[in-house]
């Protein structure tokens, strides 16, 4: 019997998104492929630690519990490592009890053909090829922070979905981001103030913000278990256009933080993000020690 996709909300993770695999990691790159074999291998039984996408990933499996929405959410490892050294990240998943029974294990190859073959609408990972394959195909992708000296252990799994995004260049294009960084601020709001009635471009999060605001339609309002924020560098008088923006596409967005340069890191930390999306290094790395958080690549015009 066939398993139709459609209808469903299909997270594509990577095993070091979903778990920390530094010290695996390293083996890789400083001794090879064989190498990271055989420590796999003799390691089969040795449950992994969670990783930075965790949380986010056991908590979206909870939904499937709620009645009415039984297989709602999807989950896929889809990874480089070959079928043989897997046995270790599903052996860690069934120790979890995480609802994930499908993969794509790519042995080294490129993951980009597979994430439309499987209607992926959000794709995580480590690996910044298949990142960029995946936002230059329109998918919603992020390259997940972490580097091995943060642990994941205490992350408590929400009740409350709480996911934070960027807006341009990651909900929205990065038409008007080329502007500030090749104009400066104030050619930046003039354009923006300007050109207030004119909804923004879609960016590469805009459809995948559109199925959460969905998702959230099919619960009452005081009782959806996900919500969503839009914290911004933007401030008066840009703010104006996004929220025509928002309005427009007729999406929900629960809160949302024009911060006009200020850090965003306690913003989410206040907000209780459990993953954060943003197109710069210098939002996502801050980001990265309270919250999760991912970097959004520019998509590949040549």
């Amino acid at each position: 019997m066939s398993y139709d996709l459609e209808n469903k909300l299909v997270i594509g993770i990577s095993s070091r998104a979903l778990f920390d695999l530094s010290v695996e990691n390293e083996i890789f790159e400083k001794e090879g492929v064989e190498a990271y074999r055989r420590y796999q291998i003799e390691h089969e039984n040795d449950c992994l630690k969670p990783g930075p996408g965790f949380a986010l990933v056991k908590a979206l499996l909870n939904l499937n519990s709620l009645p009415g929405h039984e297989g709602r959410i999807e989950v896929i490892i889809m990874s480089r490592n070959s079928a043989d050294t897997s046995l270790r990240v599903f052996h860690s998943i069934r120790e979890y009890g995480l609802g994930i029974t499908r993969a794509v294990l790519a042995a080294g190859a490129s993951l980009a053909p597979y994430l439309e073959a499987f209607h992926t609408d959000l794709f995580l990972s480590a690996y910044e090829d298949d990142v960029q394959s995946a936002i230059d195909s329109g998918i919603a992708a992020g390259i997940i922070c972490g580097d091995g000296t943060h642990s994941y252990d205490d992350l408590q799994i929400p009740d409350q979905i709480r996911i934070a995004f960027d807006g341009d260049a990651v909900l929205f294009s990065d038409e008007s981001e080329k502007i500030f960084q090749e104009q400066g601020l104030a050619a930046f709001e003039e354009h923006e103030s300007e050109n207030a009635d004119r909804p923004l471009p879609e960016g590469p999060f805009a459809k995948f913000l559109r199925l959460l605001s969905n998702l959230q339609q099919e619960f009452p309002p005081d009782q959806a278990p996900i919500r969503t924020a839009l914290v911004t560098a933007r401030s008066a008088p840009a703010h104006e256009r996004v929220i025509r923006t928002l309005r427009a596409w007729d999406v929900r967005v629960d809160e949302a933080f024009f911060l006009g340069g200020i850090s965003k890191r306690d913003v989410l930390a206040a907000f209780g993000a459990n993953i954060f999306f943003d197109d710069q290094s210098v939002h996502t790395l801050p980001a990265s020690e309270v919250v999760p958080a991912a970097r959004v690549p520019y998509k590949n015009t040549s």
